[in-house]
């Protein structure tokens, strides 16, 4: 007999309806398939993937106007930067599938990456409030920076405007409307000889700029729009960045900084990037690679058989061919029969005018060496009292 759907019933098929699967609601509503199609119908529910928390691949690019039929657009998305899928099943067919939810939570942390402008209002239901600044953000942008293929014209003209040594990689996007890393690309393909004016890097960063290039990299603003705000070049601003939180990827250093200030959280700097570490953290890396260079040196000695092969011979002592962990570098069998010895010269020491003793030519000797850097970090640091008093002026 023809049962009667009860409140409870529809309510349940209008919250289960795109999220469960078909078989499952026949099972718990104890509905054949029909019956349940028949009511999704006169309650004008739609179609089954329209109504679920997840959106199909196709569908997500489509809603931002790009192309999901480009593979670099798959990888970059799905692979590189870790949008998570789910497998939907629908009867007979599996969809992979987004949740909107995990999309928009993706989407934060990869602002810089995103392209809002093609992205029309609540096309995937309701929006975090971020969305719509970052919308607006990006339609001035495409306004501004063009990303078609550069023509002929744009060529000779930039080569044009190199010539004249007039103009920066600020000036030149200007006129251009082009990115600065995209006129930087433009000169080394075309393999143009001249260069832009460099910018005066000897101006100081001042504790506002900082304030602003924190604040708009946690709005998820782009370098070009932090270039206009605080009239630095946006290639000058990816080398702060980069000094801080060792990566110019805004998302990256938007997660770093969280909601300190910036230059908070930076990340520990490896050996690579020696040159960016603290006074004192460069003093700790120099004197662990010191030891490490030591013992290195200490256990070749140890293993090398050559200290025991040429014991008896003293002349070795001497000799400018020879090495404590390699041996002869002439190749001899013992010194008695050598007719490759080169005595260790005497040098002059141009600095205090003693005479040593040294394998390796040098100007200076070894004491002078060592009272040279210790100078080097005096007057370092005198410079850098007095432009530290500068600017607290």
């Amino acid at each position: 007999m023809r049962r009667n759907w009860t409140q409870e019933e529809v309510d349940y098929l209008r919250n289960a309806w795109g999220n469960v699967r078909l078989g499952l609601i026949c099972k718990n509503l104890s509905r054949s398939e029909n019956s349940v199609l028949q009511k999704v119908y006169r309650l004008h529910l739609g179609a089954f993937l329209e109504n679920s928390i997840y959106i199909t691949k196709n569908q997500l690019f489509k809603a931002l106007g790009l192309n999901y039929s480009n593979s670099y657009s798959k990888i970059s998305w799905f692979l590189s930067r870790g949008l998570k899928t789910h497998k939907v099943r629908r009867n007979e067919q599996v969809f992979e599938m987004v949740m909107i939810e995990e999309f928009w939570d993706w989407a934060y942390k990869n602002q810089g990456f995103l392209d809002f402008s093609k992205f029309e209002k609540n096309s995937l239901g309701a929006e975090p409030e971020w969305v719509e600044r970052k919308r607006k953000s990006d339609i001035v942008r495409i306004q501004q920076i063009k990303t078609t293929p550069w023509t002929k014209w744009e060529d000779n003209y930039l080569s044009e405007l190199l010539k004249k040594q007039k103009y920066g990689y600020k000036e030149l996007s200007k006129i251009l409307c082009r990115s600065e890393g995209a006129i930087q690309r433009r000169i080394c393909d075309l393999n143009i000889r001249y260069r832009p004016v460099k910018a005066d890097n000897h101006i100081p960063w001042s504790e506002e700029e900082f304030e602003i290039l924190g604040e708009m990299i946690k709005k998820g603003c782009k370098y070009e729009e932090i270039s206009e705000k605080i009239n630095r070049s946006a290639k000058a601003i990816r080398g702060r960045v980069f000094d801080h939180y060792l990566t110019e990827r805004l998302d990256l250093v938007r997660a770093y900084i969280g909601n300190d200030r910036f230059g908070d959280n930076i990340p520990n700097r490896p050996l690579k990037y020696r040159r960016l570490m603290t006074e004192d953290d460069r003093a700790a890396a120099n004197s662990l690679l010191a030891a490490l260079a030591g013992e290195i040196r200490c256990i070749a000695k140890e293993k090398s058989p050559v200290a025991d092969e040429f014991k008896q011979y003293w002349q070795k002592d001497m000799c400018k061919l020879w090495d404590d962990v390699k041996g002869c570098l002439a190749n001899e069998n013992d010194c008695d029969s050598c007719a490759s010895f080169k005595r260790v010269e005497p040098q002059f020491c141009k600095r205090c005018g003693i005479t040593f003793f040294e394998r390796k030519s040098n100007d200076i000797c070894n004491a002078c060496r060592s009272a040279r850097i210790k100078q080097a970090q005096r007057k370092y640091a005198i410079l850098s009292n007095k432009r530290r008093i500068k600017n607290e002026v």
